[in-house]
């Protein structure tokens, strides 16, 4: 299994690794030894699975209170899944990263708690599974914008024109507005 940095700290690609024969093949996606040996949560406490038709737009979601941490999977179909850096004092704090995740691929892309999350389906369809790090607290729910021009996130809109999104979402709070999770503390390899 490789684990892979991207731009944001904390976010990381998850490649598992795959052996394939004239049967098919198998993959070990998860491994609570080699997630925890990255520095990643070993334990997750909550599945999710969405089904999307193309150019639905679902986030930018995060909690309050009880902070998700989420390992994220399309397991059919094509997203493009942003993070954002919610965390005050971060010095990635408002900055985003894009990611493409398609089914055949079986990529994951853990997102820490203190980030929000969303995507978008390019795919006529999309099935998306996330284990999350706590269980849902409705209480702690909250949205940024997906459009918010601070953010200026580059949404691949060419071929999809305007996103549907949820009403609930529609209503998100701009960056300078929202209730932020608590402060970012960086993490030390002795607290792993």
């Amino acid at each position: 299994m490789q684990i892979i940095d991207t731009p944001l700290n904390d976010v990381k690609l998850v490649r598992p690794k795959v052996h394939g024969d004239e049967r098919g093949w198998f993959a070990e996606v998860f491994n609570a030894l080699a997630f925890a040996t990255a520095g990643l949560p070993a334990r997750f406490v909550q599945d999710n699975q969405s089904f999307s038709q193309r150019g639905v737009l679902r986030g930018l979601h995060y909690q309050l209170g009880k902070p998700q941490g989420k390992l994220v999977r399309a397991l059919s179909g094509h997203i493009w899944d942003v993070a954002v850096d919610l965390r005050p004092g971060s010095p990635q704090f408002g900055q985003w990263a894009g990611f493409d995740l398609r089914g055949e691929d079986l990529e994951f892309l853990y997102i820490p708690d203190g980030f929000g999350h969303g995507f978008i389906v390019l795919s006529e369809t999309a099935n998306v599974l996330y284990k999350t790090t706590d269980f849902y607290f409705p209480e702690g729910e909250r949205c940024v914008r997906w459009d918010d021009p601070k953010l200026a996130i580059t949404w691949p809109l060419e071929s999809i024109g305007n996103p549907t999104v949820s009403s609930k979402d529609a209503k998100g709070q701009a960056l300078d507005e929202a209730e932020c999770p608590d402060p970012y503390i960086p993490i030390s390899p002795a607290s792993l």
